[in-house]
């Protein structure tokens, strides 16, 4: 496990003083608050770790205070996703994911009418992308494979390979050792092959088989180089938005089913990748696995035990449904929301649950099915369990849901506190960065303490260079994952997203998340380090972070080129 060294700030004449973060450093005061009470519930110690967390105060550091340095084996990466950079959408042989296919199908479901078809064009500027990780210094790359890229003709391993797919990550690859960088690769991140939706998709379980004779035909081909693999990113996400709410492709409306189905065949398809790879793969190839989970964190409106459950509850259906299984020293779904669903579909007149249960053979079959847990995190919300008008505030996420559905099975509000800086592109990205503490110190408790590793974590802003909200939320967000390494959490690894800005699913082009800005009226889709790339890079050399740097003449600074 890592730890961190105190060292004394510097200053040399490229820094300026500048006002302390008051998010940088948080520090866990040494008394901590207890709560105790009777509780009738199944997850009593769930619950007083939730509140242990909540009542925990965090704080701002003084200018004076040292800083806290990240060791030698800490891992500092950027993140990104193919169909949101790549472009390309029908080079060479690739065939339609299901995103190419609804976006072209109804252009203006995206924001100003956008698409993925070029994005920023890193089909072909890929060694630009290379250049600028060497400018930032990172030690990962983490990208995703397209699936339909590599396999355009159809499922299973009787589809023909292609060639060209397959020679653009390879140079890709190529481009990124020569540098010193680790590619860092995700099996699948939402573009699924047009072919396979057409099946059924997540929805059907032969997706199972699937996903693991396209995982046996990328470790193949490019294995040897890759030393760390996510299997899924942010099922969760596609889960829901693609087939319950119909906002994401592919589009499906099943918000009582779809979610459920999704997720058992999500930790199957996982857990038998993980397998193979360990049995076929791994003493050759000697990479690590894991998932990539979206995980938020959730504060309750108020100190009740109704609102304190609540955030129990949202806790496991959002994040344990899909980490519990894998994660957790029982395996299966938590109990909470098996209870819940069984409950409510008895309710509904189901003749059994609307949870895609797991049967005793397959709890076992995906329990412990992993060599990390990778963690997207971007905000925390505030949850409510009551619909009363005054927790409907103007800041609602969404509230309660129509039934039967998996919002209503959840049974809660959310909101963001009104107080939180948040991002003028999205009103529900929040700066909370105790929330980012309080969610390590959350897992570390729940699962065992797993070698964790932040998949992606980002801002998003406008178009422009500076972006002093993005080093607010960096710098916070990385002090608040020290201290929670300091109390234990075996954190190993962190990467911002995005290396530089991309297509931004529904928001199209309206969201900026990149610490490259790009110019997407550009035919050449020009990249330009923001004001973040430089703090970032500062980081990752002097392995502090130190809130009175800032970049001199940070638009002018000398960066290598091609």
């Amino acid at each position: 496990m890592p730890s961190f060294m105190p060292v004394e700030p510097t200053e040399t004449s490229q820094f300026q003083t500048n006002a302390t973060d008051p998010g940088q450093q948080l520090a866990i005061p040494a008394r901590r608050q207890e709560l105790i009470f009777f509780c009738p519930l199944n997850e009593v110690a769930d619950l007083f770790s939730i509140l242990a967390g909540w009542l925990s105060g965090l704080h701002g550091n003084s200018t004076g205070r040292p800083l806290l340095e990240f060791p030698p084996e800490f891992m500092f990466g950027v993140s990104t996703a193919a169909y949101q950079i790549e472009g390309g959408w029908k080079a060479d042989d690739k065939s339609p994911s299901i995103w190419d296919v609804s976006v072209h199908k109804d252009p203006c479901w995206i924001a100003n009418c956008s698409s993925g078809d070029v994005a920023a064009d890193s089909y072909h500027l890929y060694e630009r992308d290379a250049a600028m990780l060497a400018e930032l210094g990172v030690d990962f790359y983490r990208f995703s494979i397209s699936w339909p890229r590599v396999l355009p003709e159809g499922p299973g391993r009787g589809g023909a390979r292609s060639a060209a797919g397959f020679a653009y990550y390879r140079r890709l690859i190529a481009q990124l050792k020569q540098r010193g960088i680790q590619p860092f690769v995700t099996l699948y991140h939402w573009d699924l092959p047009q072919y396979l939706q057409d099946l059924g998709g997540w929805t059907n379980p032969l997706i199972v088989d699937w996903f693991t004779d396209y995982a046996r035909v990328v470790f193949e081909e490019l294995g040897d180089d890759i030393k760390y693999w996510t299997t899924i990113n942010e099922p969760f996400t596609f889960c829901w938005f693609g087939y319950g709410l119909k906002t994401f492709a592919p589009r499906v409306n099943l918000p009582e089913l779809g979610v459920y189905l999704c997720a058992k065949h999500v930790v199957l398809a996982h857990a038998k990748v993980y397998r193979i790879y360990r049995d076929e793969f791994k003493m050759r190839q000697n990479g690590k696995l894991g998932i990539s989970n979206c995980l938020h964190w959730y504060e309750p409106v108020t100190k009740s035990l109704e609102d304190i459950k609540a955030v129990n509850d949202i806790l496991e259906f959002q994040g344990g449904l899909f980490t519990s299984p894998v994660y957790s020293k029982a395996g299966d779904f938590p109990g909470i929301v098996k209870e819940i669903v069984a409950n409510k579909s008895a309710e509904q007149g189901y003749s059994g649950s609307r949870l895609s249960l797991l049967t005793a053979q397959e709890v076992e079959y995906v329990r412990g099915t992993y060599d990390f847990l990778g963690v997207n995190h971007y905000s925390t919300y505030v949850v409510y369990r009551n619909a009363t008008a005054a927790n409907r505030t103007s800041n609602a996420v969404y509230g309660l849901a129509a039934a039967p559905s998996y919002l209503d099975d959840i049974g809660v509000g959310l909101t963001v506190d009104p107080k939180w800086l948040k991002s003028p592109v999205s009103s529900t990205s929040a700066y909370f960065p105790s929330g980012f503490y309080k969610l390590l110190t959350y897992l570390r408790k729940k699962y065992d303490n797993p070698p964790l590793i932040i998949t992606e974590h980002g801002w998003p802003t406008a178009a422009g260079l500076k972006d002093d909200d993005r080093i607010k939320y960096m710098r916070g967000y990385l002090g608040a994952l020290q201290q929670a390494v300091q109390d234990g959490s075996d954190v190993r690894g962190y990467a911002v997203r995005s290396l530089m800005d991309g297509f931004e699913w529904t928001s199209g082009y309206v969201r900026r998340f990149g610490l490259y800005e790009v110019d997407f009226e550009s035919a050449r889709r020009v990249r330009e380090p923001r004001k973040s790339a430089y703090v970032y890079q500062e980081i990752i050399r002097s392995r502090v972070v130190d809130p009175r740097y800032v970049p001199s003449n940070y638009t002018t600074i000398k960066r290598l080129q091609l």
